[in-house]
């Protein structure tokens, strides 16, 4: 075998050790016993057990059956090894009602998001903190509070503006808005270029 095979089954044998820890991780978390996953499934309790623990190797089959019974992706229980754009594989994730779709990996420096904006997201919450915000609407109208402004904000309108002005984003309450959203910490600003070089 060359680098290459050696590194792939390395990542592979990786991604198998931590199928146990996730399958128990999942079955606590839903306050399931192996007796309860065992009639859900057909998968013994000593099977159940011994994937676990990582006594036994996971077959698709098995698998399969425990990505239904927990009600998850076969990636959540895999994790396969990452190839390609790793952006591709980031989770959404719900913050005040929104859903929240990572686009940077790191974290320090800029991060980006794609936030769904839902139509009972209305209630207006101001906070500040330091900081410089980049915001870009992709679809739907948003309401957008900044100090003492209040704007409605449709594709294709931009707001740059600093994070220590009490600020607020939401809906309009007549359909779900998509966004992009760029946040720099202070002394991270975007160079903005409206002519080529």
């Amino acid at each position: 075998m060359g680098l290459v095979d050696d590194i792939s089954a390395a990542r592979i044998a990786t991604a198998l050790r931590q199928v146990g820890p996730r399958l128990k991780g999942l079955r606590t978390q839903r306050g399931l016993t192996l007796t309860v996953v065992s009639a859900s499934t057909g998968i013994s309790k000593s099977t159940l057990s011994r994937l676990e623990t990582g006594q036994r190797r996971p077959t698709l089959e098995l698998l399969l059956a425990l990505s239904h019974a927990y009600r998850v992706p076969l990636d959540d229980l895999v994790a396969a090894p990452e190839e390609g754009d790793p952006r591709l594989r980031l989770k959404p994730g719900r913050v005040k009602g929104r859903t929240v779709i990572p686009l940077t990996r790191q974290s320090d420096g800029m991060q980006a998001w794609k936030i769904i904006i839902p139509t009972s997201n209305v209630t207006p919450e101001t906070r500040s903190h330091d900081g410089d915000e980049w915001i870009y609407v992709l679809s739907g109208h948003m309401r957008f509070l900044l100090g003492d402004q209040d704007m409605v904000l449709g594709p294709g309108d931009v707001a740059a503006f600093d994070t220590k002005v009490p600020h607020w984003f939401g809906s309009t309450g007549d359909a779900p808005a998509e966004i992009l959203s760029i946040f720099g910490r202070p002394g991270e600003r975007m160079t903005v270029r409206t002519t080529p070089r």
